[in-house]
């Protein structure tokens, strides 16, 4: 007789009804309607018990490869986000941004932020930059960011599309991919005669923290605000990073954007520990005509049905400055990279990084053995004006997570040596 595998999972069949009590119709055999709800939350918890168990059974025997730092949209979930997954998964919920999870989460983003604010759920960052600068579009209307904003270079001319051609980008320039406030002001005093050949200025649009991993001082974010006050154009803050910037600063959340003049923000969380939690955050929903951008998200295929789980993700992500502390280990482990870096002869490092990104020259043949050990991260990066590197080196990015550990760096300082 063929023994059965005792490794695998044996199944409770004392909910199932026998055969014969199915074909005699024979109604004593059959469970009550309380016993099958019963049956199915039990079934349904053993399920994600076992789900659970697999995942730290599969990352801990097989958290391959190590020195991961290619992005940190590569890097799971968090396992507190993951647990109030599951968690809101059984029952009954209203959909559509309607349930009690999603008004509570609203009101929490209004308690960090310290002022009413409207919330929309979206799939991406991509997205909430596209539908934040649509609200405020205007028929030949133009947005300014810099040239090497996510806004412009990475996200395949999704504004102007997702605008119905109402939009289109245009660039200013500055170091440290941050804008220069002064370039911005002329660039605008040029665009603001309303020439109908030319467009009009609708918009600007700044990242924190920026693609080169430099971040905005306050200072800074008040100087461009200043630009957009004085033309009366929107400010949008992309904040795919945004933990990132502000634990860098050491200031408030409502300190980094309205309070400095910004209108609008893509509020970024699945870089920082999130499964897929992104959402555009109105300050002013007067100004910006908030009652116009459930439609805009509909009409883009934005609007989730089942919000409540994105709601959960980030119910568990801002309690209890969870997210603040994901993003000081992010930022923490790329400092002791930094680090590793400074006191190598087998690399340059470029810039002080602010945030979880790190900027390094690496030769091609040390990127071939480093890849070849196990290290895994961006290259060719590409190579700003200022930087001067020879024909057999590369810029490269290194990006730290909530999920980086010590080992991470120590194995890569172990190759840089």
């Amino acid at each position: 007789m063929k023994q059965r595998d005792s490794t695998r999972p044996t199944t409770d069949d004392s909910h199932r009804v026998p055969r014969k009590a199915l074909q005699n119709d024979d109604l004593s055999h059959r469970p009550s309607m309380n016993r099958i709800k019963a049956l199915n939350a039990s079934r349904c918890s053993r399920f994600a018990l076992q789900h659970l168990r697999a995942r730290r059974i599969r990352y801990s025997t097989f958290r391959l490869p190590a020195m991961h730092f290619a992005s940190d949209n590569w890097a799971g979930a968090h396992p507190t986000i993951a647990a109030s997954l599951t968690e809101h998964a059984n029952g009954y919920s209203q959909p559509y941004s309607d349930s009690e999870l999603d008004k509570t989460v609203e009101k929490r983003f209004g308690e960090i932020f310290e002022r009413d604010v409207a919330v929309f759920y979206v799939a991406t960052g991509t997205a909430a930059n596209s539908l934040a600068l649509s609200l405020v579009g205007k028929p030949g209307g133009i947005a300014l960011a810099h040239r090497d904003a996510h806004l412009v270079a990475d996200e395949c001319g999704a504004p102007e599309y997702l605008s119905g051609g109402q939009l289109r980008l245009a660039t200013v320039d500055g170091p440290e991919g941050k804008i220069d406030a002064k370039l911005l002001r002329k660039k605008v005093e040029s665009m603001a005669g309303e020439n109908v050949h030319a467009g009009r200025t609708n918009a600007i649009s700044i990242t924190q923290s920026t693609e080169a991993g430099t971040i905005y001082s306050l200072d800074e974010i008040d100087a461009i605000a200043s630009v957009a006050r004085d033309y009366n154009l929107p400010l949008h803050m992309d904040g795919a990073r945004f933990a990132n910037a502000l634990v860098s600063l050491g200031c408030t959340p409502a300190e980094m954007t309205w309070k400095r003049g910004v209108d609008m923000l893509s509020f970024g969380a699945t870089k920082n520990g999130c499964w897929c939690a992104e959402a555009v955050v109105l300050f002013d929903k007067t100004k910006l005509h908030a009652e116009n951008f459930p439609y805009i998200r509909k009409r883009a295929a934005q609007l989730f049905s089942k919000s409540r789980f994105i709601s959960a993700q980030f119910e568990a992500y801002l309690r209890d400055g969870l997210w603040l502390e994901l993003a000081r280990h992010a930022n923490g482990m790329a400092a002791k990279l930094a680090e590793s870096i400074i006191a190598s002869k087998s690399a340059r490092l470029v810039g002080s990084p602010r945030a979880n990104e790190v900027f390094v020259v690496l030769s091609t043949s040390f990127i071939s053995m480093a890849k070849e050990k196990g290290a895994v991260f961006y290259n060719p990066w590409p190579v700003p004006k200022d930087l001067e590197i020879t024909d057999d080196e590369q810029l490269c990015r290194f990006v730290t997570s909530f999920s980086t550990t010590e080992e991470d760096i120590k194995q890569l300082t172990e190759l840089l040596q």
